[in-house]
């Protein structure tokens, strides 16, 4: 392996010498991080970057190439080194603030679209969705890669967002300011579903995110007006609730990859001793805060669905479903308030 901090090198070279680094540390998917690594620090995209092998890339360059690949060999999540990642056909900034969005939590996105529609075709209604008229609310919104998707697919719609990590929060409103659906969206610090919980006491229970602004008179016209902030006088009843809740059990810990178990929020990837506890606060909260036949729709762990499966086997509950991702594996798990 050459130096690379004073050596200028083709795309072509220095594109198999990344690659080759980070197969000789067994990262996973070593091509494509090293595809990616290389189109960061030359701002340019995957067509250019083989349309071009031979372009000499200048030294400045192949260096930062080498210092995220050494980065990325030592265990950094490449979403981390680029700061993005795409969700839903969206590009999302992302941080150790939060969970790097996953393909298979798109997963989520289309079991609630799909039985959104299927409900309003049942109610005889137009199942072509704008959103209009339906609450929703995202919980553990990270990155707010869910609550954006839904603003994207569903217009009209009143989406809440809830994060109990302040960073994620100003994360998530970063992202759907950038991405032009901030105006769609409340952003607020909750653990849960606390922010809508009813309570004697007069003061609310909601805390919005620090530098979060009512939208300008030229928002677009698509969205309805932001969702009002939440006090124990105005706790609404959803239409839809989703989740991806933290569903690592801390006994996996050291089962996890090095870019997981050391560089993404815990408090995003633990759900337990087990991985499966917060489901059981989780959904008695769901059932309280669900209009009547309103869904609930939640990712699942690997292993989860035994253990999550029963809490939905009650009297509250209807219409129970289990999607499969991809892979085969029970990831969406989704039911019907009765």
């Amino acid at each position: 392996m050459p130096s690379p901090q004073s050596q200028s090198l083709d795309v072509r070279t220095a594109l198999k010498q990344g690659i080759h680094l980070l197969r000789e540390a067994h990262v996973p998917s070593d091509t494509l991080a090293a595809e990616l690594l290389l189109l960061h620090v030359t701002r340019r995209d995957r067509s250019w970057l083989y349309a071009h092998p031979e372009e000499i890339l200048d030294a400045p360059t192949i260096q930062s190439y080498f210092s995220l690949l050494r980065r990325r060999a030592a265990g950094e999540p490449t979403q981390h080194l680029t700061g993005k990642q795409e969700f839903w056909g969206l590009e999302f900034e992302v941080t150790p603030d939060v969970l790097i969005p996953r393909p298979e939590t798109e997963h989520l996105i289309e079991v609630a679209l799909d039985r959104l529609a299927a409900h309003e075709l049942r109610s005889g209604r137009d199942p072509k969705l704008t959103g209009e008229g339906l609450t929703i609310v995202d919980i553990g919104t990270g990155s707010g890669c869910i609550a954006i998707a839904l603003a994207k697919e569903l217009p009209n719609a009143k989406i809440y967002a809830t994060d109990i990590s302040s960073a994620a929060l100003v994360l998530a409103q970063r992202n759907a300011t950038r991405l032009g659906y901030s105006h769609c969206i409340t952003f607020l610090e909750s653990n849960l579903l606390a922010a809508f919980s009813s309570s004697t006491d007069s003061s609310p229970h909601w805390s919005p995110v620090a530098g979060h602004r009512p939208p300008s008179s030229n928002q677009s016209p698509a969205c309805p007006e932001p969702a009002e902030r939440v006090t124990n006088h105005q706790s609404p009843l959803f239409d839809l609730i989703i989740s991806n809740p933290p569903y690592i059990g801390r006994k996996e810990t050291n089962t996890l990859p090095t870019e997981v178990r050391d560089h993404e929020p815990t408090s995003a990837l633990y759900g337990g001793e087990e991985g499966y506890e917060l489901y059981g606060r989780l959904i008695p909260e769901a059932a309280r805060h669900l209009k009547p036949s309103g869904l609930l729709v939640l990712e699942l762990g690997h292993d989860s669905l035994l253990a999550v499966r029963p809490l939905l086997e009650t009297p509250q509950w209807t219409n129970v479903h289990v999607t499969n991702d991809l892979a085969g594996i029970p990831r969406v798990l989704s039911a019907e308030r009765n």
